[in-house]
């Protein structure tokens, strides 16, 4: 009898016996499965009873067994129904006896024996790590991110494309906005895409075989012959200034190659340097000259501010001439009253006009093999060979020829029409590929499966594209690709990375990674309020009180305030007013651009030259210039250009964590937040789990009353904050750290007291370690402290990596990375190389599809 399916009136290839058999055979793998599950559980739970529960037992179950379950963890129930197969719980564990955080100081502790026990059976047992094959995770195909898509625009296509305004921004996961699982898109990006694919290659790739030869002299090329020029504010800038009150000359020798008919285009404006209140009626007249002979002439006055560019068409010989640009004052008899100048950007010269001197356009040859050829046939094979190689750099990965016939399609849609050039058809199909997934995602191929091995590598093209965006968010260069071609890479990675990370464009690294890990990004928008910080370090009870009678009486109308009121605001306007008018440390931009300098600068300084990771921690300098060294409070610094500085002996500052970038990150709008500090170098310095705050936390200022906490300090109200059981566990980690940073304000300046209380910067650990003040927490945090150090900046480091959170079958790679570090003594660069060796940068869980 066959089973008939109705709604699609077919029969059922299968008779009924079958269909019985199959469903038998189904359940029976079903209970197959549940009972290795099961097994499994049991195996590892006898495990953890014989190998690790007596060492818990002994050390961690007064507070986590026997009915105890601080912080929601607990070892006992596991054979009650409990996960023992929960990564998050073992991880915390691995985590947590490593740093000698648990258990607490004031508890016994396991021996390194019997820690090295725990650490083994959580990798070996409750991860199932294989040390020989670990798992190289799953990573999520990348999104480029807007800083990867501007460089990748620029190394690609030759030009400056504005990333930052022309896309949202990228979500972040992980602390980092490389991760892939965060970069999301959408219709409205793809949209955005395909607009800016449009305008990049419109700016950039000629769509005409030839154009009329130019060329651009800047008008600070031009030397001085005559006269004094106006001194110039900023030496960066590429116009010359003339002043309209003198005569001046300057000239430049210049080549014409052939004879015939040329444009001169004087581009110059004026600039009025007067204050905002004089109006000087001086005028004076611009001079052009070729080997003496005037071209041309023309007036200004303060009025005439930016003009089109002023043409002049001449027949001119071949060889080497005098340009000059001459000024003559006409008006000696008026008044000098400003400053009025003649600002010369450029002069730009065209020719000859004739079609025969033609040129390829600027960037032709960037994107063009060769002039095309005339036949069709060979017109065809010319598109293919340049949109195959375009292709190939863009997606990053050779095409196969369905992809290049498709791309010349679009070229010969194009490139056919009435009036367009093969050149304009091809830009079209470039259009094509950098709107496509393949540009805007990083494809990655496999190579096949060895039998020897549980994971397959990917291929040297994936590789050279992990590598490049990793230390320059780029994509890679001809060598890497040369290498990838000839599947060498690998036999010549550490070569590679050295010449990566000496490459200027690695610069990227630096700024990218130090941005996000160490809040470098963040400083220039960091909002303090300087008067508010000034004034916490100046106390003074009655400036308080007036500013708090004053903002309370401004919210009442004037005409209904009693006399006694009146008297009171005017009195207390009079304070607020005459504090406000106070000398005091400003937070300008220009000090902030130069705080995250300073990290980026450190960092660099320890990459680039190889030493120990742990100088970030203490070292005997850092990299100021004069604002930031003024800022400090530091003498002897002169000019705006960034420098290394040797620091005093005495000297609190040196290492990352007295650096104004994370000081004033990690600090509330008006006053210091030891909370703040304290979680940040827990998560980036110590690599320390934190739970999230408990919902409906009380804030900082809820301690005590508004009177009480007048009377307490900092150190004081966080003590009586820590009292609370909902707060106690984190901010005993926390505040102790936050703390030791006390002597540092807002803003990130040197203090020896807050609101006329003296600060106290010493404090204890969680491991256990005592300190009396900021460089003793420094030099703990750099020796004994360094293997946490030296895991979390390896965890950052991988995480930037691979662009993917870090798992728990990554704990491997991560012993490994630390054990590079401890062998060289904390060398970056051997760390960088590590990585780019280790199983998740090299290998995936992906099978190959071929």
């Amino acid at each position: 009898m066959k089973k008939i399916y109705p709604q699609a009136n077919k029969v059922h290839p299968y008779p009924n016996g079958l269909m019985l058999c199959i469903r038998i055979l189904l359940s029976f793998i079903a209970v197959i499965s549940s009972s290795r599950i099961t097994f499994a559980k049991e195996d590892l739970l006898r495990s953890f009873q014989n190998e690790i529960e007596p060492i818990l037992d002994r050390y961690c179950y007064d507070c986590h067994g026997y009915g105890m379950k601080e912080g929601g963890v607990v070892f006992d129930e596991f054979d009650e129904g409990k996960d023992i197969h929960n990564h998050e719980l073992w991880l915390k564990v691995l985590k947590n006896t490593r740093a000698s955080v648990m258990p607490p100081d004031d508890e016994p502790k396991p021996s390194d024996l019997e820690l090295k026990k725990i650490a083994g059976w959580v990798k070996s047992k409750a991860f199932k790590i294989d040390p020989e094959f670990p798992d190289p995770g799953h990573i999520t195909v990348k999104r480029l991110n807007r800083i990867e898509y501007r460089n990748t625009i620029r190394d690609l296509m030759g030009i400056d494309f504005d990333a930052m305004d022309a896309f949202p921004p990228d979500d972040s996961g992980e602390g980092f906005d490389n991760i892939g699982e965060a970069l999301s898109i959408s219709p409205l990006l793809l949209e955005k895409y395909l607009d800016a694919a449009h305008a990049i290659v419109a700016e950039a790739v000629p769509t005409q075989p030839r154009v009329v030869a130019e060329e651009r002299i800047v008008g600070k090329d031009f030397i001085v012959s005559r006269g004094e020029l106006p001194e110039v504010e900023s030496k960066r800038r590429k116009s010359i200034d003339f002043s309209f009150y003198n005569s001046q000359i300057a000239n430049i020798d210049y080549a014409f190659r052939n004879s015939g008919s040329y444009q001169i285009f004087v581009d110059a404006e004026v600039e009025d340097e007067s204050e905002d209140d004089l109006v000087d009626l001086s005028r004076c007249r611009l001079i052009l000259k070729i080997d003496g002979q005037t071209l041309f002439e023309k007036e200004f006055d303060r009025s005439m501010r930016k003009l089109a560019p002023l043409l002049i068409n001449k027949g001119i010989e071949k060889g080497g001439r005098e340009i000059a640009i001459q000024i003559e004052p006409l008006t000696p008899d008026v008044e000098q009253i400003g400053d009025l100048r003649v600002r010369l950007e450029h002069i730009t010269i065209k020719g000859p006009l004739e079609s025969e001197y033609w040129v390829h356009p600027k960037e032709y040859d960037r994107f063009f093999l060769e002039d095309p050829p005339a036949s069709k046939k060979d017109r065809r094979s010319y598109t293919k060979r340049v949109l195959r190689e375009f292709a190939t750099r863009a997606f990053r990965r050779p095409q196969d020829e369905a992809t290049v016939n498709r791309l010349s399609k679009i070229a010969d849609y194009y490139s056919t029409q009435e009036g367009r050039t093969i050149e304009f058809g091809l830009a079209q199909a470039m259009v094509a590929i950098l709107a496509s997934p393949r540009f805007i995602f990083r494809e990655e191929g496999t190579e096949r499966l060895r039998s020897s091995e549980k994971y397959p590598d990917v291929d040297d093209y994936a590789l050279a594209t992990r590598l490049s965006y990793f230390l320059w968010s780029s994509m890679p260069d001809e060598e890497l690709f040369k290498l990838a071609k000839a599947n060498r890479l690998r036999e010549n990675l550490e070569t590679q990375v050295t010449r990566m990370l000496k490459d200027q464009r690695s610069q990227q690294f630096v700024e990218n990674f130090v941005g996000q890990w160490l809040h470098a990004r963040d400083v220039a928008d960091g909002n303090i309020n300087g008067l508010d910080v000034f004034l916490r370090d100046h106390y003074d009870p009655e400036v308080f009180e007036a500013r708090k009678t004053f903002s309370a009486l401004r919210l009442v109308p004037a005409a209904q305030r009693t006399e006694e009121q009146k008297a009171a605001y005017a009195a207390s306007r009079a304070i607020v007013a005459k504090v406000s008018k106070q000398p005091r440390p400003r937070f300008l931009r220009s000090t902030r651009e130069a705080m995250r300098k300073e990290t980026e600068m450190a960092f660099e300084y320890v990459l680039k030259n190889n030493r120990s990771l742990l100088e970030l921690l203490d070292s005997d300098y850092t990299f100021l210039n004069e604002d930031l060294a003024e800022h400090y409070g530091m003498e002897g610094i002169s000019g705006s250009r960034m420098r290394l500085v040797k620091l005093a002996e005495d000297s609190p500052r040196g290492g990352i964590l007295t650096q104004g970038t994370i000081l004033t990150t990690t600090s509330n709008p008006n006053r210091t937040s030891p909370v703040k500090r304290g979680l940040f170098v827990m998560e980036n310095i110590l690599g320390l789990p934190s739970a999230p705050p408990p919902p409906d936390i009380p804030a900082l200022e809820e301690a005590a009353s508004e009177e009480e906490l007048s009377k307490l300090s900092l150190r004081e109200t966080l003590a009586l904050h820590r009292e609370k059981p909902l707060c106690s566990s984190c901010h005993n980690r926390m505040d102790p750290l936050g703390l030791a940073l006390e002597n540092f304000n807002a803003l990130g300046i040197w203090r020896d007291a807050e609101m006329g209380h003296a600060i106290d910067p010493s404090g204890r650990l969680m491991s256990g370690e005592s300190f009396e003040n900021i460089q003793d927490l420094k030099r703990i945090l750099a020796t004994k402290r360094k293997a946490d150090f030296y895991y979390c900046i390896s965890e950052k480091l991988l995480t930037y990596a691979l662009g993917r959170g870090l798992e728990y079958y990554d704990v491997e790679t991560l012993d490994r990375l630390v054990e590079t570090l401890e062998e060289t003594g904390g060398q970056p660069q051997a760390l960088v190389l590590a990585i780019a060796q280790s199983t998740p940068f090299q290998k995936t869980r992906h099978k190959a599809l071929n």
